[in-house]
């Protein structure tokens, strides 16, 4: 991909637009003209908007999207700073601290991530969809690991995602082939929980997040936590960690909450504490 004399002097905000609404943190990407292609400065902003997520006792669910036709065509690194020559180490250093850190700060963020992926999805941006809590997708996305038709080793986390969502299987064929996957094959297959025309795609997102948002944030995040590493660990550690997880969120506003309104049957008020 190539930058614009234009593009080259437009800033990270307006590249990644950011809104807070309803306790819920959108960000977008703002690049359409390059299919948003991820460059450095995108890359750093959404980091730190996933951070600044997490800390935020205001912020109870994200909203990953993208505008125009794209939804992340894969890494643009041209807006990179420059290191000089290339020696050995400086692509793995360039991979762990980039693209696997933009994958690292969607599966870490304290608060559920909801990708609405509003078209194509490719390389990096077909990871960075995977990493989010859930996946909407309007009926135009597809999803292409693109690598293998540039020569490359599938990054960004590609294959440690794919077979825990799908199986080696099914994650090899991908990967080895590099063919566009349709919506409705990713959902079927796993990869999307659900699939709708692109008119709803925003509509069905908000509702999504801001019902995530009404809930018991922390003990969503606890939850987050325990999903994710549940395939990384075996039985025991696994159900240490399940009962660690549930004695930390009894000491919660909203755990208390969900307890005193079931005993009292009415619905609980959670305020995210």
């Amino acid at each position: 991909m190539t930058s614009s004399p234009e593009e080259s002097t437009r800033s990270a905000d307006s590249l990644v637009l950011h809104t807070t609404d309803n306790g819920v943190s959108w960000i977008t990407l703002n690049r359409p003209e390059a299919m948003n292609a991820v460059t450095w400065d995108q890359r750093e902003r959404v980091i730190a908007l996933l951070a600044d997520a997490s800390a935020d006792p205001a912020v109870r669910a994200v909203v990953l999207t993208a505008t125009g036709k794209g939804f992340c065509a894969g890494a643009d690194l041209r807006g990179a700073p420059s290191t000089g020559a290339r020696v050995a180490g400086d692509v793995a250093r360039t991979i762990r601290l980039g693209a696997q850190r933009l994958i690292g700060a969607v599966l870490d963020c304290e608060k559920p991530v909801i990708a609405a992926v509003n078209g194509t999805a490719a390389g990096i941006g077909a990871h960075l969809a995977f990493a989010c809590d859930l996946v909407l997708a309007a009926e135009e996305a597809r999803f292409i690991e693109v690598f293998v038709r540039r020569g490359l080793v599938p990054d960004g986390g590609g294959a440690y995602l794919l077979p825990r969502l799908i199986g080696p299987q099914r994650a090899k064929e991908l990967m080895f082939f590099g063919d566009a996957l349709a919506a409705a094959d990713a959902e079927r297959m796993g990869l999307v929980n659900r699939v709708v025309p692109a008119g709803e795609l925003g509509k069905t997102a908000r509702e999504w997040a801001e019902r995530l948002a009404q809930g018991p944030t922390r003990a969503l995040a606890l939850t987050k936590q325990l999903v994710n590493a549940s395939l990384d660990t075996d039985r025991a550690a696994a159900f240490a960690a399940e009962a660690a997880a549930q004695e930390i969120n009894m000491t919660t506003r909203d755990a208390n909450e969900g307890v005193a309104s079931f005993v009292e049957r009415r619905t609980p008020q959670y305020r995210g504490r």
